[in-house]
């Protein structure tokens, strides 16, 4: 198959949610690009695809092998929307060699429907952004006023494929995990996610509500996000997740906005 596949990254990464990295780690695989161009990026130094090294089909399937050996619960597959054709027939490939670890699709939900369709029966775990409500901000900040119709139809065909939720001890086996980053200044707007996610999915999935937003350098013209969030405003639409009726979720407690927690893009693992 022609195109090819741009990662930035491979190695175990343990700051997903407790059901994904577990105690050795998620074996992640950085891809290269991104659908959006979200203006607070905190990986804005691969979604741009300036970074990342091309390799061929049979490396990728080597590098989920490789990630195996070193004890990764399960292979994440990180911002892969646009390599879906060539990743379809890799997880073929390490299927058909042995792998049985589950795979994890970790997206912005901005996809299209007949795109996850060629990956029925090859994800194991959806794990994908709902990012906003309004179409304004989606405009305003992601530059896609459309994201938030099309990032619910994707979870429905995502909820579709693998139904709900399936836990082996502690470790999710398949299900979808939806997140949710609240943004300063928008607790009103991370409310009405959190009414819009369980009015159309009940809690069939779980939710994973986030305040590890951390301000970049470049967000000229953007003075509300140059700041991080307050625990007073993630206290609030964690309060009203509850009171909403939110019975599946995960939310950040500590100091989770630090540059520290964004992976270091050298290539490990490629």
């Amino acid at each position: 198959m022609s195109g090819e596949i741009r990662l930035a990254r491979a190695a175990l990464h343990m700051w997903e949610e407790p059901c994904i990295s577990g105690v050795n780690g998620s074996g992640a695989v950085f891809f290269s690009g991104c659908p959006l161009r979200c203006v607070y990026c905190q990986n804005h130094s691969i979604a741009l695809g300036n970074i990342g090294k091309a390799v061929t089909l049979d490396r990728l399937v080597d590098i989920f092998f490789e990630l195996k050996e070193k004890g990764a619960h399960n292979i994440n597959l990180v911002t892969p929307t646009h390599y879906v054709p060539q990743l379809a027939e890799a997880l073929l490939l390490a299927r058909d060699s042995g792998l049985q670890l589950p795979i994890v699709y970790n997206t912005s939900s901005y996809e299209n429907v007949e795109t996850l369709k060629q990956l029925d029966g090859l994800i194991d775990i959806y794990l994908p952004d709902f990012k906003y409500y309004s179409s304004e901000l989606a405009d305003r900040y992601s530059h896609a006023p459309d994201y938030p119709q099309v990032a619910t139809a994707a979870i429905h065909e995502m909820l579709r494929q693998t139904g709900k939720p399936v836990f082996e001890g502690d470790m999710m086996r398949r299900g979808v995990i939806v997140r949710h980053l609240v943004l300063p200044g928008h607790t009103k707007e991370s409310m009405a996610v959190v009414s819009h996610l369980l009015q159309e999915y009940g809690n069939d999935i779980y939710v994973s509500i986030m305040n590890q937003y951390t301000p970049m350098e470049s967000l000229e013209g953007y003075p509300e996000l140059k700041r991080r969030v307050t625990d007073r405003e993630y206290n609030k639409v964690i309060d009203f997740a509850l009171e909403a009726g939110l019975e599946n979720g995960f939310i950040q407690e500590g100091d989770t906005a630090k540059e520290s927690f964004i992976p270091d893009f050298s290539y490990e693992g490629v």
